[in-house]
């Protein structure tokens, strides 16, 4: 994390009082340094790359067939590491094979901070835009982006602890070279510019309003109005080099530079630890902070053979803490194949009805949508939040049920979304609706008999999900590859059996999520399947419910959502027949598409889950 006493020329370090107290409290919170062993075979040294003011090294990992405009990823090793420490140890070679991008490792030199090899992030001449080991970083980016070919949108920055520091300063001082930070076990950006100043940013760290905390990062680029980086954070709770202060500090900074408030967007569990993601205007995810509770200083990692596994523990700060930090980054930043780096909404128009026409019944609702990339579907709605439906396929369109709706004027708003899930509004078109719904409504809960189960998608090894009750009902694909199909039950025999139904849609409830399970694969669907009465002999969740065909097929759709409640499309004029008003009627709620890698939301089970259905009594 820090370097000591040692002047490389040209810089001022501080005194080897204050390095010899930092020196005794790292030699009491880390292994003593190991030696580092001989590079992997494919992690290979690049000489001479170009511009190096910090005199540092170079390393690369390209996997095997690496595709043609692949993402570039940044991790910059701890102290006591080095690249070929932190490659395998850190897991992101793992993730380079598997998702198919490139490595760049740089390396810090013995001589310019003997016994330590610390990234100088707290010195202003290595911290900052245009001069040292900043600049020596960003021409190794630009030697990799000439050797091989790289989408230089989707060029990330990680660090842990002193690399963590740096990554932070990386992403204030060149936005336009990096589309995302993963700071681990770091500070907040231009935290230190100078040596003295180090050890009061690490632990107790330095407190700033958000906007001090902003304004800094703008003042390393001036001219640059955006878009900035996404930030991923983590810190652990029992970190006693990086105080946990800095996760606050952090989020501060970066939730400031993109314009958003301090207030969390989504709050989950995942695999034991807090997570919280901050959006942006625009409803996109541009930080997440992780606290990992009871981790000390290190690089958090899951040893093992799992997609969601990673790393090697025991080496100088690498910890086994049951989470890859690695394996998350890589869906946050969207290396998995749902975005990355594409920050360009679609636009979309209502093109029919035609705003002021008069309506009734069964109406076809057009769109025209276009995107620089690819629209991936567009949902419409009725008065802003009612999801009328979606299609994936242009012409986009879909059949709304006028009759659902009470008399007078209404609105229609189309959203349409490519693979990075950014979104576009249309204009709204206002509609006056005759002959709409009327009467009574009644709204059931979901019993006790509701669940979830989970399959291969081949349909074999189902079985029973069993964290109804800790965690709630799984919808997706968990992180044992198992794709989890939720089964709501409601007791409708309540409604009067000469009841003509004219309306029912659901409301459900999250809980927590990880990842997007509606964009992987882009245009995921989540459909609701109606039978009338139990899915099998009785309507207790069993494991034949996972591939049990029910009597009506995805009649009704629920879009993402990010908290709190939500409620369905309305159930089509077939999933209305399907309401068994004279005893049990049950919902399978299931992805239209398998996802091909860890993606999920988890939904509150029973009370949190109601049917509602609106109908007449002739």
């Amino acid at each position: 994390m820090f370097s000591n006493a040692y002047t490389r020329p040209g810089y001022a370090r501080g005194g080897p009082v204050l390095w010899a107290a930092v020196w005794s409290l790292l030699a009491a919170l880390v292994a003593a340094a190991v030696a580092t062993p001989a590079h992997a075979a494919s992690l290979q040294q690049v000489p001479n790359f170009g511009s190096n003011p910090g005199n540092l090294l170079m390393f690369k990992y390209i996997p095997d067939n690496l595709p043609s405009n692949a993402p570039l990823v940044v991790p910059l090793h701890g102290c006591f590491q080095s690249a070929s420490v932190y490659d395998d140890e850190s897991g992101w070679v793992k993730m380079a094979n598997t998702y198919q991008f490139a490595l760049l490792f740089p390396q810090q030199q013995d001589v310019n901070d003997p016994g330590r090899s610390c990234f100088n992030w707290f010195l202003a001449g290595d911290n900052s835009r245009g001069q040292g080991e900043a600049a020596s970083i960003v021409s190794m980016v630009n030697n990799i982006k000439a050797n091989h070919s790289i989408n230089a949108a989707r060029v990330f920055v990680t660090g842990v602890s002193g690399g963590g520091f740096m990554s932070s300063n990386m992403i204030a001082a060149y936005p336009d070279v990096f589309a995302g930070g993963g700071i681990v076990a770091g500070g907040p950006a231009k935290c230190a510019n100078a040596s003295f100043e180090a050890f009061m940013c690490a632990n107790p760290g330095v407190n700033k309003t958000p906007q001090q905390w902003g304004d800094i990062v703008r003042s390393g680029f001036p001219s640059w109005s955006g878009p900035w980086p996404k930030v991923s954070i983590w810190n652990g709770t029992s970190d006693t080099a990086v105080n946990i202060q800095n996760l606050t500090e952090l989020m501060e900074q970066w939730t400031n530079v993109h314009g958003t408030d301090q207030t969390p967007d989504e709050q989950h569990t995942v695999q034991g630890y807090p997570r919280k993601v901050y959006h942006n205007g625009s409803g996109e995810p541009v930080v997440e902070t992780w606290s990992l509770t009871g981790q000390p200083h290190g690089q958090p990692l899951d040893p093992g053979p799992a997609p969601a596994q990673c790393g090697v523990a025991g080496g100088a700060g690498m910890v086994d803490m049951n989470i890859c930090a690695a394996f998350h980054m890589v869906f946050f930043f969207g290396l998995d194949g749902s975005g990355g780096g594409d920050a360009e909404p679609p636009t979309v128009s209502i093109t029919s009805p035609a705003s002021g026409a008069t309506v009734s019944g069964n109406v076809q609702v057009t769109a025209t949508a276009a995107d620089n990339v690819g629209v991936t579907r567009v949902e419409f709605y009725v008065d802003g939040s009612s999801l009328i439906g979606t299609d994936t396929t242009a012409p986009y369109s879909v059949i709304w049920n006028a009759a659902g709706v009470s008399d007078g004027s209404h609105s229609l708003t189309a959203k349409a979304y490519d693979a990075a899930e950014n979104v576009g509004t249309s204009a709204p078109v206002t509609v006056t609706v005759t002959g709409g719904g009327g009467g009574e409504t009644a709204t059931f809960p979901s019993a006790t008999d509701d669940g979830y189960v989970k399959a291969y998608s081949d349909g074999s090894g189902a079985e029973v999900g069993t964290n109804k009750y800790t965690l709630g009902l799984g919808l997706g694909r968990g992180i044992d590859s198992k794709i989890n199909r939720a089964v709501l039950s409601f007791d409708t025999s309540a409604l009067p059996d000469n009841a003509v139904i004219t309306r029912a849609y659901l409301t459900v409830t999250r809980n927590s999520s990880y990842s997007n399970p509606w964009a992987n694969p882009a245009g995921n669907q989540l459909l609701i399947d109606v039978q009338t009465g139990c899915l099998g002999p009785n309507c207790a969740i069993e494991t034949a419910d996972w591939s049990a065909t029910a009597t009506q097929l995805g009649v009704g759709q629920i879009a993402q959502w990010t908290s709190g409640t939500t409620d369905s499309t309305d159930l089509s004029s077939t999933g209305l027949t399907a309401i068994n008003k004279t005893g049990q009627t049950q919902v399978k709620l299931r992805f239209s598409q398998f996802q091909t890698s860890t993606a999920y939301v988890i939904i509150a089970p029973e009370t949190g889950a109601t049917l509602t259905v609106e109908y007449t009594i002739p």
